[in-house]
């Protein structure tokens, strides 16, 4: 049973220099996990700031990994307390 991740992060403007690059690094790292199916981010065109993700894993193991590498990773401390809205839905 795989899982989708899907939603947004808010970077407010006095972040987004150090953010947005860290956010192509975790993308990067985050496409070599065994189980991470998809990982996609766009810049929202509307709202400055707004962070789109699309994500998909293989199963709960798989994402249950990702946060534990994400967690321990540079993308930690640089997007610690943006605010996300993420949502989780198993198929």
């Amino acid at each position: 049973m795989g899982i989708t991740v899907t939603g947004y992060i808010d970077v407010p403007e006095d972040r987004r220099a150090v953010v947005a690059p860290a956010f192509e690094e975790h993308m990067r790292l985050s496409l070599l996990e065994p189980g991470c199916e998809m990982f996609e981010l766009r810049q929202d065109s509307d709202v400055p700031g707004r962070f789109h993700v699309s994500e998909r894993y293989a199963d709960s193991d798989a994402l249950e990994a990702h946060k534990a590498r994400a967690a321990a990773s540079d993308w930690a401390r640089i997007s610690e307390g943006l605010p996300r809205n993420l949502e989780f839905v198993e198929d």
